[in-house]
């Protein structure tokens, strides 16, 4: 192969993941500008396919099965996050973590129980986070996670492209570069900067961190079960959580903050 043509497969995937991106921002920024049900509800939606996508990628065996104990779970999960989000710490906490554990249950014996478990209480708690935030929070503390998250991803991409260079975390990560790492960090300060200052840009450096905390999660467990993508439904990205894996890293950050009686003042 010309250095030409390898240089082209580098950019392969470009076109697919800009228009993709631009049809999930304009739904994302229409469900954040609405908020309440829409936002509840699109959170919700987003987090239950993620689960799907966790069961049928962690589900014990093959078939009918299989696929009716992804789609319960993930239908199951949009539910609980959606009403979680408009209750009480406590009892959405309580709603939240009793969905997790009949998914434990459900997958039966052996060690990936436990790691549904965990990747099922990550994706649900920033779920919650994400509804309980826009609703406290309001419109500016959201769009500025998103931001945040987007600036990382974008930055760590085309960095990454361009400045290659030493591996971040090459035996979970293997495409991600110390480049691209940096380069979302440095992104995400300015969006921090933009939005709030000084001590936003702290925190969004934290936010950042946190996202790419979450992209290195899944691809772990992509890794542990020997797939290249969560699911194919979204063009030029894979699945749902290989899209949404950063955000939900952030989020929970962001849930745990919130439940700790701390709420992100964006915005003035």
């Amino acid at each position: 192969m010309s250095k030409g043509a390898k240089g082209g497969s580098n950019w392969a995937d470009l076109a697919p993941r800009i228009g993709s991106a631009v049809v999930m921002a304009a739904i994302g920024i229409a469900a954040i500008w609405a908020g309440g049900v829409v936002f509840a509800a699109l959170v919700a939606l987003v987090s239950g396919l993620i689960i799907w996508e966790v069961t049928r990628m962690l589900a014990p065996s093959e078939g009918a099965g299989s696929n009716v104990l992804a789609t319960g779970m993930g239908a199951l999960t949009g539910v609980a996050i959606f009403l979680a989000g408009f209750l009480s710490g406590f009892y959405a906490l309580l709603i939240l973590w009793g969905v997790a554990l009949v998914g434990v249950g459900a997958l039966g014996a052996g060690r990936d129980r436990v790691r549904f478990g965990l990747y099922a209480i990550w994706v649900m708690m920033a779920g919650y986070g994400l509804t309980a935030m826009r609703l406290e929070g309001g419109l500016m503390v959201i769009l500025w996670l998103v931001a945040v998250v987007i600036a990382t991803d974008t930055a760590g991409y085309f960095a990454g492209k361009t400045i290659g260079g030493p591996k971040f975390w090459p035996k979970v990560s293997p495409k991600k570069t110390w480049s691209g790492t940096i380069a979302g960090w440095i992104a995400a300060g300015l969006v921090g900067l933009a939005f709030g200052g000084v001590l936003l840009m702290l925190i969004s450096v934290l936010m950042s961190f946190a996202s790419q905390m979450g992209d290195a999660a899944e691809s772990a467990l992509k890794r542990h079960t020997g797939i290249k993508d969560s699911s194919n439904l979204i063009p030029g990205h894979g699945g749902v959580f290989d899209r949404f894996d950063a955000m939900m890293g952030a989020a929970l950050v962001l849930t745990i903050m919130y439940l700790h009686g701390v709420i992100v003042a964006v915005g003035g």
